[in-house]
């Protein structure tokens, strides 16, 4: 995969996101119907806080030489951060401008600084190429258990992820 791919990849990420939760009511969105325990609302917002970190990383690593990249605790942010009662809507708008400003970024590097990395605390050594792909992943895995919860809800919409986009 190319560089441009996906960058690509990454910012489109945004509009899936967006479309993934078309049409749901605020008890869809707080409905726990599986796969998996938490909520549309705190996957949505989860996949939000997850991007904020990532574009704190991704931005350390372009920037710093060798950062260390801090590990969080994803329940302890669910269940300390009030998830639940976030509105997904304005979650999702703000996971689309960050995908979409750190894409503008990353297209401003040459393609040799998608080798420079930093050192994750928990998977250590990291780089700008590996990161970007891992957010992109990070979605695409999270939107295989919205849509599974869209269908049980009896709310199915065409499951869309970011590898169609190749």
């Amino acid at each position: 995969m190319t560089i441009d791919v996906l960058i690509d990849r990454f910012e489109n990420g945004g509009p899936l996101l967006a479309y993934s939760i078309t049409n749901l009511s605020r008890a869809h969105e707080a409905a726990r119907p599986g796969p998996g325990s938490w909520s549309i609302a705190e996957l949505v917002v989860h996949l939000l806080d997850s991007d904020l970190v990532g574009g704190d990383r991704i931005k350390r690593v372009i920037a710093e030489e060798n950062p260390t990249l801090l590990a969080y605790d994803e329940n302890a942010w669910l269940s300390r951060l009030g998830y639940q009662d976030l509105p997904i809507e304005e979650a999702v708008s703000m996971f689309v401008a960050n995908r979409r400003w750190i894409a503008r970024i990353l297209r401003t590097l040459p393609e040799s600084d998608f080798a420079r990395a930093g050192n994750h605390t928990e998977k250590g050594r990291l780089t700008l190429a590996e990161l970007v792909l891992g957010y992109v992943g990070h979605l695409d895995h999270h939107l295989t258990f919205l849509y599974a919860k869209r269908g049980n809800l009896g709310m199915a919409v065409y499951p869309r992820y970011s590898y169609a986009l190749e």
